[in-house]
């Protein structure tokens, strides 16, 4: 919806916004190539990327998207084309996105650390030919399935291998070299081995000339990106994002910051995976639409965090609450300091009101929570930033976004204030639908492009929305979504296993524990390491269960179906009985 007028206006009129935040944002007109246009065109010299102590200005970087646009280009890949990448945080993720966005490609991000069968599955579903990974995940992937034709990889692909030493300062990529434990650790942590065949991405963009500069723009309705997330049977869903959706979101949230915020001046930090919607959006995307130097991490660790601070100062951190807590305390502990932050933005759970008020003692700044979803490039509701704001509560509706409360058996009947109900959301930057799934895409897509989010929620006197439950029974760990039903497969797979049901459990800083709840097979006994170790085979790292209890039995419903929600109730209840 990009309704501008004074009367269509008005129903984004909305209380507790800061000063000067607009309530309908300009409908988008150019794709989200011109972000980083502008941004070269109007702050050359401007440092746009640090990786690890390595600094690209934004005409470098400007340079380097030409490239490889020009190198994806002589690959084959045209507009609407898509193009796989499996990459951890790296300056060459930056380049490859802003690239194929050139051509009109589509990007298809895949988590780096997932298992084989997982990515397999997910280039079965958006079917593309051109694959960019980085040479660990290759390697691991080969090591996990013996060929990358296994991996899905096979020959109608091609597969191009990142090397993320080569982001590195000129001495650091020389340090590796040395026949030294230290640079030998280093090494395995940066590099892998690149299975025959297998081209190098980075020589084929040194080796490329730029793409002419008249080559034709997408259109801002075409598709930019596909990003997984699981369906209401735990199957991966792609979810198609549109230059529109995209960049009206980023509009959004720049809006949303710029009485604190100026463009040319700001430091983002890049920690948040950009294979997600809210690292994609904020750092990808918002960072380069302020013009800032956003500082790159690869994996996200305190220390690691902490030593870039030294270097560039963070002015804007977005993050997840185990992150903001593990900083506080590493900073705390060494006698760091963060005064420079102005703003941190909180996704994925509710932070704890105590990680908010040490993050906010120590920085001097604000800490703000945001609600969303993938389907909405991320952002639905968003605390203000100001002293209206409200910690621990969604917020309120972005700039033009509308948001309804309706009874989730029957969305067309809209709930009191003061009572629950399920959110519903309506913006431009909605999503159109699941790549080549319609009858998912069906299921939370409404007449008039209103998307159900499977969340419950309520309006409270004063406007904001709290969450009052999670309908759809995902858990949140780490900042990844975990999705029972996966989780519950990989483990029911088991010999020992009879049954099992897996819930999330509130853990420290607002992160979830993954708990399976695990009924043994007649004869037979089952440990929590057992379960990992069987688990890890098709699940990720962060999808790994953390606690094991046995039952007897589950509980069913009528028809049968496991009512995870009295799992986790038997769950609490032994917790309260110790």
């Amino acid at each position: 919806m990009t309704e501008t007028t004074t009367d269509s206006s008005a129903r984004y009129q909305r209380p507790h916004y800061a000063p000067g935040v607009p309530g309908v944002i300009a409908p988008v007109t150019e794709p989200l190539p011109r972000m980083l246009d502008d941004a070269a065109r109007r702050f050359p010299d401007r440092v746009a990327i640090d990786f690890l102590g390595a600094s690209t200005t934004y005409a470098r970087l400007s340079q380097q998207v030409a490239r490889a646009a020009e190198a994806l280009r002589r690959l084959g890949v045209g507009r609407g084309d898509v193009v796989g990448v499996i990459l951890p945080n790296c300056p060459q993720h930056v380049v490859i996105a802003y690239a194929a966005w050139r051509i009109g490609a589509i990007v298809a991000e895949h988590n780096p650390l997932a298992p084989a069968a997982q990515i397999r599955e997910q280039i079965e579903i958006h079917g593309g030919r051109v694959m960019i990974a980085w040479e660990k995940s290759l390697d691991r992937l080969t090591r996990a399935t013996g060929s990358l034709a296994a991996a899905g990889l096979g020959e109608h692909h091609r597969v191009l291998a990142v090397d993320l030493s080569r982001g590195l300062p000129w001495t650091s990529r020389l340090a590796l070299r040395l026949p030294v434990a230290a640079a030998r650790s280093r090494r395995s942590e940066l590099r892998g081995r690149v299975p025959a065949g297998v081209r190098s991405w980075d020589d084929a963009v040194a080796a490329s000339a730029p793409l002419p500069a008249g080559h034709p723009l997408p259109g801002v309705d075409d598709t930019a990106v596909l990003l997984y997330t699981g369906g209401t049977t735990g199957t991966p869903k792609a979810v198609r994002l549109t230059h529109a959706n995209l960049r009206s979101n980023a509009q959004m949230s720049l809006a949303w910051a710029s009485q604190v915020c100026e463009t040319g001046e700001e430091t983002f930090y890049a920690v948040l995976p950009f294979f997600h919607a809210f690292g994609l959006s904020l750092s990808l995307l918002c960072a380069v639409g302020l013009a800032a130097t956003q500082v790159i991490l690869p994996k996200f660790g305190a220390d690691m965090v902490l030593a870039a601070w030294r270097r560039r100062p963070a002015t804007f951190f977005p993050g997840v609450p185990v992150m903001f807590d593990r900083i506080v305390t590493r900073a705390a502990a060494t006698g760091a300091d963060l005064s420079s932050c102005k703003i941190a933005v909180c996704g994925a759970a509710a932070t704890p009101r105590a990680v908010a008020q040490a993050w906010e003692e120590a920085t001097g700044g604000v800490i703000i929570e945001g609600y969303g979803m993938t389907e909405a490039s991320p952002i639905i509701l968003g605390n203000p930033i100001s002293p209206e704001r409200r910690p621990g509560a969604l917020g309120v509706p972005f700039p033009s976004t509308q948001v309804r409360l309706v009874d989730p058996e029957d969305p067309q009947r809209e709930v009191e204030r003061g009572e629950v109900g399920e959110i519903l959301a309506h913006g431009p930057q909605v999503f159109t639908g699941y790549w080549g799934d319609l009858e998912e895409t069906e299921a939370v897509l409404l007449p008039g492009g209103w998307l159900r989010t499977g969340d419950l929620a309520r309006q409270e006197e004063d406007d904001f929305y709290v969450m009052a439950d999670r309908r759809k029974e995902l858990i949140l760990s780490g900042g990844f979504n975990v999705y029972p039903t996966e989780v519950e497969a990989a483990v029911r797979s088991m010999p020992q296993v009879a049954d099992v049901a897996v819930v999330g459990l509130p853990g420290q800083a607002g992160n979830e524990q993954v708990v399976a709840a695990v009924v043994p097979a007649e004869g037979q006994t089952v440990t929590l390491d057992q379960v990992r170790a069987w688990a890890e085979r098709t699940l990720a790292h962060y999808a790994l269960p953390r606690r094991l209890e046995i039952l007897e039995e589950l509980p069913r419903s009528a028809i049968g179906k496991v009512m995870r929600r009295l799992v986790r109730e038997e769950v609490l209840r032994r917790d309260a009985r110790k």
